[in-house]
């Protein structure tokens, strides 16, 4: 057993405080909640009951983990409803109108602009195509 996976087995929490296994061995009856919603299931209140873990040099701990919940207390997904269809369709489109000019651009507005790239860029913006479409031309 390599010094890796034994940091990252720990079956009945002793070391970590829930169970933890190494990636990609993950016991039956967990999941994670992309594959809870692959699904159609969502955690449903239920607190972690694992984890998986592996080494990550890219991350300032140095471990990775996915956390694990049981799918036989996972509750069904809430279905979308005609309200909540109609609020989520009318944040995308405030998302996509520019404070600045009050136009529809055509995607959503970058946050890190605050308003659309003509706006943002007068001088080095051109439109591409049709007039929503809108590119920033570098020199």
């Amino acid at each position: 057993m390599s010094l890796t996976y034994a940091k990252c087995y720990d079956p009945t929490g002793a070391r970590h405080g829930i169970p933890t296994f190494p990636w990609w061995l993950a016991p039956d009856g967990y999941a994670t909640r992309r594959q809870l919603r692959a699904r159609g299931l969502r955690p449903g209140g239920q607190q972690v009951q694992a984890q998986l873990m592996r080494r990550s040099r890219g991350r300032k701990s140095g471990v990775l983990v996915a956390y694990l919940y049981r799918i036989e207390h996972a509750k069904p997904v809430r279905p979308m409803t005609p309200g909540r269809a109609a609020a989520l369709a009318k944040a995308m489109t405030a998302r996509r109108i520019c404070p600045e000019c009050r136009t529809d651009a055509g995607y959503c507005i970058p946050t890190s602009l605050g308003m659309c790239v003509s706006c943002a860029y007068p001088e080095g913006a051109i439109a591409v195509g049709d007039a929503k479409a809108r590119t920033i031309k570098i020199p």
